[in-house]
């Protein structure tokens, strides 16, 4: 196989610190189905990277790609840009309760991604990640394990629980994506900030499940979102905490009317009923018709200006480490 080798420079605007960071690729490697890249599969691709030698990218042709894939933590800084959000799919349809062939179990909620992302400092951009299966059970698009994780201008498709956040302590950065589902489809333990999204309920559930550790300060972190749903929806809380300590804040987001006015729920169990004392949910200026805060339930919290500055990239990544990479 041929590899193109090139200087890649990405250089992101940062309109919050006015700095400027170059990331260099040195190879770049192209997927096609018909024929004309280097590779046919963008998981044959994935294990050719020799990322050891330096970081890579992966250019996927526009193409519904039927496959499920892996990045193995040993593709640390792997980038995959797709021709075009719209046109480059790359879909799988495994849920929890189907036999897996390659076991003698089921597949559970974890396993059933469309894409598992182990390594870190991943970059994904412009490509659709599906899960086709719908309404009956859980069934994960995209699971990120890894640390340092950067998502920009692409679709996360899917129902139950669409995007898993995993990796206790990993950070994780999404923006200008559109991230769609039904109950929990933007759940797990991992410190998100989720910007410049679209967010769209398909059914009267809830968004959010954080699992947040208690040692860390921040969760799920939503700044300038836009939350919207199908026609039918009308019953939409913004989230429930899978675990006692989540933490979910929304900052100058735009909250359609499928948002309850109570805004959260609890979720008491036997395991952990008291989860709305420990939780912590809160919201900043944020505006639309969801975005009454006069009923909400009394455990969340309303922000002051002074609570709210502290909801910077730079506050909520390492200092000096990640939050530099993504501006």
């Amino acid at each position: 196989m041929k590899y193109i080798v090139v200087l890649y420079f990405c250089v992101f605007s940062n309109a919050i610190f006015g700095t400027q960071l170059k990331l260099e690729f040195d190879k770049k490697i192209t997927v096609a189905q018909d024929g004309t890249g280097d590779f046919k599969t963008i998981q044959s691709a994935i294990d050719a990277a020799e990322t050891d030698k330096g970081a890579v990218e992966i250019y996927i042709k526009k193409g519904i790609y039927k496959e499920k894939l892996v990045i193995l933590s040993s593709k640390s800084g792997l980038k995959l840009v797709g021709e075009n959000k719209e046109n480059t799919i790359i879909t799988n349809d495994d849920y929890s309760g189907k036999p897996n062939p390659n076991s003698n179990r089921n597949f559970g909620t974890s396993d059933s991604y469309t894409l598992l992302v182990r390594a870190d400092d991943v970059q994904i951009e412009n490509v659709t990640i599906e899960n086709s299966w719908c309404e009956k059970g859980q069934a994960v698009s995209l699971h990120v394990k890894g640390n340092r994780f950067i998502i920009r201008n692409s679709r996360i498709l899917g129902c139950q629980d669409t995007l898993l956040t995993d990796g206790d302590g990993a950070y994780q950065y999404y923006q200008n994506c559109y991230i769609e589902g039904t109950t929990d489809f933007i759940f797990g333990p991992a410190t998100a900030v989720i910007e410049n999204c679209i967010i769209k309920s398909k059914k009267d559930s809830y968004i959010t499940a954080a699992s947040t550790p208690e040692n860390l300060e921040f969760g799920y972190v939503f700044f300038n979102c836009v939350l919207t749903a199908d026609a039918n929806v009308t019953k939409v809380f913004l989230g429930r905490p899978w675990r006692p300590f989540a933490k979910t804040v929304f900052l100058g987001c735009n909250l359609g009317s499928h948002i309850l006015p109570e805004g959260w729920n609890p979720w008491k169990d036997e395991r952990f009923p008291d989860k709305d004392k420990t939780a912590f949910y809160a919201e900043y200026n944020n505006k639309g018709k969801g975005a009454k805060t006069n009923k909400r339930v009394a455990w969340s919290h309303q922000l002051s200006k002074a609570e709210a500055a502290k909801y910077t990239l730079k506050n909520i990544f390492p200092k000096g480490d990640f939050w530099k990479t993504i501006r």
